[in-house]
C-alpha cells in the first residue's frame, strides 16, 4: 500500500542530488533535483549507480551534479550529519563549488500555519579549511537565493494535497524499475 509506505517516510531521512550548472558570475544555478532515498543512504554501490545514471541523463543538457540535499529523520535535528557531509565530500571532489542543502523541519512545519515565508532549507559550502559551513562560511562566500518567489506556495500545495506521496526516489526505482526516478509529470 503506497499510503502506508509514504506514512513510514514521515519519520525517515530523505535525500537527493542537486542538478545544475555554473551561471553568470560563477553562481551555481540549481535547476533540478533527484530524490535518492527515504532511508539512510549507506550503500555506496546504490549511490554510485544513481550518480552514473544522473550524469548520463543530464550531461547532454550541459548540466551536472552540483550538490546534495538532506532531510533529517528527527523533527528537531537541524545539524548537518556525517552521512550528508560524506556525500557532500564525494560530490565536492568532482565539483569544488558543491553545496549541501539541509531541510529545516520546523520551517517546513510552519508553512501550513502561514508562518513560513523564508526558504525551508539551510545551505552549506566548504570553506578554505575544507569544513562544511552554513551559509557559505566565514569568508562571506555565498548565500542562497530562491529565484521563484512562489516556491513556498508550491511546496505548501504539495503538502496539503499530499502530492508528495507521488514522489519516486531512486530506492523505489531499484525496488521496481517500472517506477521512474525522473518523476515526469510531477509538477503538472
Amino acid at each position: 500500500n503506497s499510503r502506508t509506505r509514504s506514512k513510514r517516510w514521515e519519520t525517515s531521512s530523505v535525500n537527493g542530488i542537486l542538478i545544475g550548472r555554473i551561471g553568470k558570475d560563477d553562481v551555481i544555478e540549481i535547476s533540478d533535483s533527484i530524490p535518492l532515498s527515504h532511508s539512510q543512504i549507506g550503500l555506496l554501490p546504490a549511490l554510485e549507480l544513481a550518480l552514473i545514471q544522473i550524469e548520463e541523463r543530464y550531461g547532454s543538457q550541459g548540466m551536472s551534479v552540483v550538490g546534495y540535499y538532506h532531510g533529517n529523520e528527527r523533527y528537531d535535528d537541524v545539524e548537518l550529519g556525517n552521512v550528508a557531509k560524506r556525500i557532500g565530500d564525494q560530490i565536492h571532489k568532482y565539483f569544488p563549488q558543491a553545496v549541501v542543502i539541509l531541510l529545516d523541519n520546523k520551517k517546513l512545519e510552519a508553512l501550513p500555519k502561514g508562518k513560513g515565508l523564508s526558504p525551508v532549507v539551510e545551505f552549506y559550502t566548504k570553506d578554505a579549511s575544507k569544513t562544511w559551513r552554513q551559509g557559505g562560511g566565514s569568508d562571506g562566500g555565498g548565500r542562497l537565493t530562491i529565484r521563484e518567489p512562489s516556491s513556498n506556495i508550491v511546496l505548501l500545495d504539495y503538502i496539503s494535497s499530499e502530492k508528495w506521496q507521488e514522489v519516486v526516489d531512486f530506492d523505489d526505482h531499484l525496488d521496481d524499475i517500472s517506477k521512474d526516478w525522473l518523476n515526469p509529470g510531477l509538477f503538472k
